[in-house]
């Protein structure tokens, strides 16, 4: 396994931020589900019940097709943290494929990526980072 530079490093923070961001409205519809309700189906292995309520809170911002739940996660109830649940999930559109994961806590979100490929390979970093947000900014609903 290679070694991350500080500059892919930083590429990847400015791509999670870029994702996070786009995704903030469906971060905090998904926390309004009750998270004893959530935790019970993510440790049941019910994601059916899980893909429901994502796509209920997704349907709200974005076009359909374009953010999907890809039946694998994991929820963290400790006595000494706040619950946790880590959902993985697919955004796909405008040639721009991410594979990541989203991390929600009580009152915050974050996304870990994957993976990212481009239908054409970007120039450089920065124009595959503008070429996420681009495909972000295309996807979400105008209201």
């Amino acid at each position: 396994m290679g070694m991350i530079t500080a500059g892919a490093a930083s590429v990847l923070r400015a791509r999670e931020k870029t994702l996070a961001d786009g995704l903030l409205p469906v971060a905090s519809e998904l926390r309004l589900i009750d998270v004893a309700e959530l935790v019970d189906f993510v440790r049941g292995e019910r994601y059916s019940n899980v893909q429901d309520l994502i796509d209920s809170s997704v349907e709200l911002y974005f076009r359909p097709g374009v953010l999907a739940f890809a039946w694998v996660a994991q929820a963290r109830l400790e006595w000494s943290a706040p619950p946790a649940i880590s959902l993985d999930m697919e955004f796909r559109n405008g040639g721009v494929t991410v594979f990541f994961c989203l991390h929600l806590e009580g009152h915050a979100a974050s996304v870990e990526i994957r993976h990212i490929a481009f239908d054409v390979p970007p120039a450089d970093q920065e124009a595959g980072t503008r070429a996420l947000k681009s495909a972000i900014a295309d996807a979400l609903l105008r209201c």
